[in-house]
């Protein structure tokens, strides 16, 4: 598609993208941004339960080529990576930034550096700006997103969620994120507390998911050079004694949002931080098992996205070489 323009620039022209970052900032005082619903008043230093406080936390930035296809292009995605988060997966392939509050307290930036890494990325070639573990920064990001606008940014920006996130949030970012790209975890609130932490992961997820499917709908804005300019992709990542719970994940995308939905389905599993010492966590998948995830697609009739091929099995390099149209075997 040429001449995309991003959807955040009409909002940045017209005022309203001020707006609603007053409000989203305003929401820091009583901090009440994603499900955990704190209420502390992190504009005044206090540290929330995902251990943040006011100002931004990156990690690390750079160009990144870990991604599904139409993100990564030949320059790659842009990805930011915020440090800390709002759940505590025990097998989280992040944890070193996301469990790691001490350390990571030492990576608080002001706005005014964070829109200067998305300028940079933008100078660099990348193909869109990827927003990874966004949920807790949002107000934040957004009074970044401001400043890079007026220094010339112009890339797609990529919500890249675990979906523990606020609806009430995510509509006032309507119209400022191109392209979703949430997480759908576990399909049962007892494998979300015991493996995240957190009560009620999936009616908070599939709730976020829905708003998002609502603003950008379930088509894919590709253009010819294959590069995602709009859109929503759910990711699935497949875990070993299917406590992810495929088959009622797969049903509810086909029956609430539609067939025509866009997945990713990952292989990349294996046990690292804490998961080693759970029984039901401590291995790789099977092949059978992911084999019988795949079949699961082919009964819903979900059609659309990418899979990893399971040889791969590569957290940071992994194999999205086989296009879902329809899935490939």
């Amino acid at each position: 598609m040429s001449g995309f323009v991003p959807s955040y620039l009409k909002l940045y022209e017209s005022g309203d993208l001020k707006r609603r970052i007053e409000i989203l900032d305003e929401m820091l005082s009583s901090c009440n941004v994603c499900p955990l619903d704190c209420r502390i008043d992190r504009k005044q230093g206090e540290i929330a339960r995902c251990y943040s406080r006011y100002r931004p936390i990156v990690s690390s930035y750079c160009p990144h080529f870990g991604e599904e296809p139409p993100l990564v292009g030949t320059n790659g995605a842009g990805n930011i990576f915020f440090g800390n988060c709002n759940l505590r997966c025990v097998y989280c392939q992040n944890f070193q930034i996301s469990q790691n509050f001490r350390n990571e307290i030492k990576n608080e930036v002001s706005f005014e550096r964070l829109a200067e890494i998305m300028i940079e990325l933008q100078e660099r070639g990348c193909h869109n700006i990827g927003l990874v573990s966004p949920t807790h920064f949002v107000p934040q990001i957004m009074k970044a997103l401001y400043i890079a606008i007026g220094n010339g940014l112009n890339l797609p920006l990529v919500y890249n969620t675990n979906a523990y996130d606020s609806v009430d949030v995510l509509r006032l970012l309507d119209g400022v994120v191109d392209i979703y790209l949430p997480d759908l975890k576990y399909s049962y609130d007892y494998d979300g507390y015991r493996y995240s932490k957190v009560k009620g992961y999936p009616v908070f997820a599939k709730a976020a998911i829905k708003e998002m499917h609502r603003q950008v709908g379930s088509e894919l804005v590709i253009d010819g050079d294959g590069l995602l300019k709009r859109g929503l992709l759910i990711r699935h990542l497949v875990l070993p004694n299917d406590i992810a719970g495929s088959e009622e994940t797969f049903r509810w995308i086909a029956e609430e949002l539609g067939k025509e939905v866009s997945l990713s389905i990952m292989s990349q599993y294996y046990p690292t931080n804490k998961a080693d010492s759970i029984m039901l966590l401590n291995r790789h998948i099977r092949e059978s098992e992911y084999e019988r995830v795949l079949s699961l697609l082919d009964k819903y009739g979900l059609e659309n996205g990418w899979m990893q091929n399971f040889e791969s099995q590569d957290y940071y390099k992994p194999d999205f070489t086989d296009r879902i149209e329809p899935f490939k075997r």
